[in-house]
Formats: structure tokens, sequence, C-alpha cells
């Protein structure tokens, strides 16, 4: 369970240095909907995490999971675009790349916190 919150920690302190390198580039709707995408992506990614550690032992599953995970990060930016496209206050671009900036960033980091197989309770000494 530490990956899942050391997982967690670095998950969103990229999603905050992230935030706060963009900041002073962007418009203050880019801002919202850089923020708003921010605020989707991370919850999604933490349970697809805690998903993917759950089921760690169980190659099936785990594979179902996987690949389960990525077709609902998909799913979620396809719902989101008639969401961004109705909501005013939301500009469109920003919003749906950072999306998927965000999903693609914190995916790529799910392999440097998943143990191998055993990891345990063997020790390296």
């Amino acid at each position: 369970m530490t990956q899942f919150f050391r997982y967690g920690g670095v998950a969103l302190a990229v999603v905050l240095v992230v935030n706060a390198g963009l900041w002073p580039w962007l418009t203050p709707s880019a801002r919202t909907g850089i923020f708003v995408a921010a605020l989707v992506a991370y919850p999604i990614q933490m349970l697809a995490f805690f998903l993917l550690i759950k089921f760690w032992r169980d190659t099936k599953r785990f594979l179902l999971f996987w690949v389960g995970g990525t077709v609902v990060r998909m799913g979620v930016i396809l719902a989101a675009v008639p969401v961004v496209t109705q909501v005013d206050e939301l500009p469109v671009a920003p919003t749906l790349l950072g999306l998927a900036g965000f999903f693609f960033g914190l995916l790529l980091l799910e392999p440097l916190f998943l143990r191998p197989r055993g990891a345990e309770t063997t020790e390296i000494i």
C-alpha cells in the first residue's frame, strides 16, 4: 500500500508543478481549463493505479484492469468533449489537451511504482 501513497504523492506533485509551470503563460480561462483537467484526471488515475496494485499477483485480472484503465481514460476524454463544448467557461483546447496530457504523464509514472512480482518477500542484501 505504500507504493499507492508514494505514487499518489508524486502524481500530485507532478500535477501541481505542471499547473504552476504553465500558469504564467496561460490566459485566465485556459488556467481554469487546465485546473479542471487536473481535478478530473488525478482521481481517475489514482483509482486505476489502486486497481493495478490490488490485482498485481493475478496476471489475468491485472491485464484486464490495465487495459480497462486505458479504455476508461480514453472514454473520459471522449465524454469530456461534449461537456467542455457546452460549458462556456472552459476553453475546449486547453481543457482537453490538459486532460490527455495529465493522463499520459501520470500513466508514464505508473511503472516506476509497481513492484516486481515477489518483491514484498525478497530482500536484497
